[in-house]
């Protein structure tokens, strides 16, 4: 069947060929707890990150452009996407979180359906929003906290950096549907959210107007909502087109927009020190990591 499983709708047969995403089958690229997110999902434990090959989106900006533009990894069964997810639980980790997962959602909402009920974690969903509704709705249940970026507001902004003009319209209308799944924020007695919901936002540089236009429409979503800040962003990889990708955010830019976060009226987030934009906080995307933590698996 030919794939329009996200909004690109490429309409590929990804049986048989890679589709805008760049992948066909399931591949995983890292397999390990991570202690660098939001405090509340990664705390001592760690969060057990699962981190998919490729993307839907194409970032030009994209710090982990070595799997999603150009994806690497290992191939896996449904059967052992699912064993993965029980693995995790077993290091100890806070929850299971999957990164960038769009354009598997299909396959991993097939690889709860096996072990939801065995994993006594929430599982989280990290997301960069270009979603469809209605694939949102089959992971209904099978997900517990939502983790959407909000990348852009304006349709030049949106086409410049991902080639989706549309991105605002499709992303807004997927947050909405993750925060119906997930009405309320819930932490457990250690301080690990269990349920909910929290917005992730990359302040770029000289790209501070269009942050502005972010955070209005979260304001006008739920004052109340978490609202993870970043300034983590350095450029990855020389860009020609866009001179402004090839150097950090300046302070100035960041405490703008943590200024305007406060004018706005949001109430609740997380807010990112500047030192924490370098490639030392990037995972190492090993191959044989992951195919040492297969071979452990009891299906293999």
């Amino acid at each position: 069947m030919n794939c329009t499983l996200c909004p690109r709708n490429c309409n590929v047969n990804r049986s048989t060929q890679n589709g805008v995403c760049k992948t066909n089958n399931v591949v995983l690229s890292r397999v390990a707890p991570h202690m660098w997110e939001e405090p509340c999902v990664s705390g001592t434990k760690g969060s057990g990150t699962v981190f998919f090959a490729g993307c839907n989106l194409q970032c030009r900006f994209c710090q982990n452009h070595e799997i999603s533009v150009v994806p690497k990894g290992v191939e896996v069964t449904t059967r052992q996407l699912a064993d993965v997810f029980l693995r995790l639980q077993d290091m100890g980790v806070a929850n299971v979180n999957l990164v960038t997962p769009t354009h598997f959602s299909n396959k991993i909402a097939s690889a709860l359906q096996l072990v939801k009920h065995q994993l006594s974690i929430p599982v989280v969903y990290n997301t960069g929003s270009y979603e469809k509704v209605e694939a949102l709705k089959q992971l209904h249940g099978l997900v517990d906290v939502y983790l959407p970026d909000l990348k852009f507001a304006s349709p030049t902004v949106s086409k410049q950096l991902a080639n989706c003009p549309n991105y605002f319209q499709v992303a807004t209308k997927a947050i909405e549907e993750m925060r119906r799944q997930q009405p309320n924020d819930i932490f457990n007695a250690e301080g690990y959210i269990t349920n909910g919901l929290i917005i992730r936002h990359l302040v770029l540089p000289g790209f501070v107007e269009d942050s502005k236009l972010v955070l209005d429409w979260i304001a006008q979503f739920g004052k109340q909502t978490i609202v993870s800040l970043m300034s983590q962003y350095f450029p990855a990889r020389t860009d020609e087109l866009l001179p402004q990708l090839n150097r950090k955010l300046f302070r100035h830019e960041y405490n703008s927009i943590v200024d305007y976060f406060s004018n706005v009226g949001l109430q609740n987030g997380f807010l990112q020190d500047l030192q924490s934009a370098t490639q030392d906080y990037l995972p190492n995307f090993d191959k044989d990591l992951v195919l040492q933590l297969l071979a452990t698996l009891p299906n293999n």
